[in-house]
């Protein structure tokens, strides 16, 4: 099934749409603790949003392998605060948690979408509520949790069973009250996936792009570009994380979750450029 949205959280899918990763956490893979603050949270966001952010994606609970639960009341203390300064400056907000009393905090804060790892399976009341405030949702593909996730990290081909894995998570949304118009898919590079697992999963972006929803490609900073580059920092794989993002627009991603985004507003204009008819 193609893709037959023309838009998704209000936003015209005309071109790749940048989503702006703003973690308030003292411990994320990548840039935990530059943003712990709300003050120096509210700011990054700021600055995302003049480099061209589309999408502010504001967590406040770590997701890396092996990170542990935050407690529910701590997570909403972390982003609620910030969800509330930026919207009120106009951002378009993706709450991401797994938590359905999150959810409905960063709802109320001003957050627009709904961005769960669990694709809505981790917290019972998180499906009935997205239904019931009929709000856009980012359904992630992910086996087991970020404790436990590298251990199920097993497929006999995994673009096949991730493809049937997120229809699954999909037809659970719409059986229970969710518009098909409201959903995004995001096939989870690096969540319950290894190095040659993920590259195999990028690609088969245009048969996931082909599931009939905007598809949401995450692959920023993560350690399987850097086992490609050679590059072990996480901080510094921007590069390889831009050539990741250009590879996955040229094979029909939508949105583009990223750390990054100045590098990638700029790649991606250059980028349109370039694949447009020029008859002169």
């Amino acid at each position: 099934m193609a893709l037959n949205a023309t838009e998704w959280a209000g936003l015209r899918l005309n071109r790749p749409l940048v989503m702006g990763i703003l973690n308030v956490t003292p411990d994320s893979f990548s840039d935990g603790g530059l943003h712990f603050s709300p003050q120096a949270a509210i700011q990054a966001g700021q600055r995302m949003l003049a480099e061209g952010a589309d999408i502010l994606d504001i967590g406040g609970e770590s997701t890396r392998p092996g990170a542990a639960p935050v407690p529910i009341g701590l997570e909403i203390d972390r982003i609620t605060p910030v969800i509330r300064a930026l919207a009120a400056k106009g951002a378009v907000i993706s709450i991401d948690t797994r938590n359905a009393e999150t959810m409905a905090a960063g709802l109320a804060a001003g957050g627009r979408i709904v961005n769960d790892i669990s694709g809505l399976r981790h917290d019972q009341a998180a499906l009935p509520l997205v239904a019931r405030q009929a709000c856009p949702v980012v359904l992630m593909h992910m086996r087991g949790t970020p404790e436990t996730m590298n251990t199920l990290a097993t497929y006999e081909n995994v673009a096949q069973e991730v493809a049937a894995e997120l229809t699954a998570l999909r037809d659970a949304a719409l059986a229970a009250g969710v518009r098909p118009e409201n959903i995004c898919l995001d096939p989870g590079i690096g969540f319950a996936k290894r190095g040659a697992q993920n590259v195999a999963l990028l690609h088969a972006t245009a048969r996931l792009a082909a599931l009939g929803h905007p598809l949401l490609i995450a692959l920023s900073r993560k350690r399987f570009l850097g086992e490609i580059s050679g590059e072990t920092s996480a901080l510094h794989r921007d590069p390889e994380s831009l050539a990741g993002a250009i590879y996955a627009c040229t094979q029909g991603a939508h949105i583009l979750r990223v750390h990054d985004v100045a590098g990638t507003v700029k790649a991606l204009r250059v980028w349109q450029r370039l694949t447009e008819r020029d008859d002169g």
